[in-house]
């Protein structure tokens, strides 16, 4: 998510100053950003409801967070290059930016090519920095407006021309494309301006001043940390967490396969029948010692372990009903 480290205070502050507040705030979004991302691995591997971070409170929790990020790109921006462009800086911090996003669309499209990251927060980071150059200069109200404009134009500018999928990265398709991180430039980009137009405004009045003057206690030295290493942090977090999971899963599967079977059983029978029969199902799995030779031969005995329990558990609804 955020990766533009730079906090360099412009006009009203002293040149090359960070303002700590902002790094603060970069890091309560990582640690916020991780804990999105475990309760997604968590549902993933289904230790937790299917579908619970897609609706509701996650949804909204996840574009928050986004959207913090990308605010605080545009922050990043104007306080880094709004006196000046600053050329190389710019350049290489791009470069980075834009390398890590090839990395992520390069790994999920040897490892989960139907959910490939083709623009995910990375790639929008990228595109958003250079396109964000153009309003450095531009008025505060315009960038305002146009930022507005932006995050509503998928509400009355999406149209099936953008459904061919050289231009999903625009997010005016008719119907967003399947992707685990679809961060497009409509909307998102109209964070990272309003970043910029809300920097300039406190430029003016004198607000960055003020907050280049606050000096945190030690309490906030991880988040500042966090916040001047956000790129590394978002490329590490995510592989760690998801590698953690994973390896749990595979010493202790009970609860995934539990709620798999729970899913899928009752696409077809009630929810008693499906708890009683996937309690059969697992504890037969799980008291079976033998070492299979063959795939085909686990799932003969996985199929015999269905037909038991499946006749065990009718029995025992049929006997509970008399």
């Amino acid at each position: 998510m955020s990766l533009q480290t730079t906090s360099e205070a412009v006009q009203d502050a002293p040149k090359h100053s960070r303002i700590a507040a902002i790094d603060v705030l970069r890091g309560i979004a990582l640690i916020a950003m991780a804990s999105y991302h475990f309760t997604w691995d968590l549902d993933h591997f289904q230790y937790i409801e299917p579908g619970t971070t897609a609706v509701g409170g996650w949804k909204i929790y996840a574009r928050c967070i986004a959207s913090t990020f990308l605010f605080l790109v545009g922050v990043s921006l104007f306080l880094a290059h709004g006196r000046q462009i600053r050329w190389p800086s710019f350049w290489k911090r791009f470069a980075i930016v834009a390398l890590a996003a090839l990395a992520v669309t390069a790994v999920t499209f040897f490892t989960d090519r139907n959910n490939l990251i083709f623009f995910g927060i990375l790639h929008e980071i990228a595109l958003a920095s250079l396109l964000g150059l153009a309003f450095l200069r531009l008025p505060a109200v315009l960038t305002a407006i146009v930022a507005a404009a932006i995050i509503a134009a998928p509400y009355y500018l999406r149209s099936g021309f953008f459904d061919h999928p050289a231009l999903w990265w625009v997010g005016l398709s008719a119907t967003n494309p399947r992707s685990d991180d679809y961060v497009p430039l409509f909307p998102w980009f109209g964070a990272v301006l309003a970043g910029i137009a809300v920097t300039k405004f406190a430029s003016s009045a004198g607000l960055l001043a003020r907050l280049g003057t606050w000096t945190p206690g030690n309490w906030s030295k991880p988040l500042t940390f966090l916040g001047r290493h956000s790129l590394a942090f978002y490329l590490i977090h995510q592989p760690l967490l998801y590698g953690g999971v994973s390896l749990y899963s595979q010493f202790w599967p009970g609860e995934a396969q539990l709620r798999q079977c729970q899913v899928m059983c009752e696409q077809t029978h009630d929810d008693k029948f499906c708890s009683n029969y996937c309690a059969c199902a697992f504890d037969a799995l799980k008291a079976d010692k033998t070492q299979y030779s063959t795939q085909e031969a686990f799932n003969e005995h996985v199929a015999d372990v269905a037909s038991t329990c499946t006749a065990a558990t009718e029995s025992k609804m049929e006997g509970g009903q008399q």
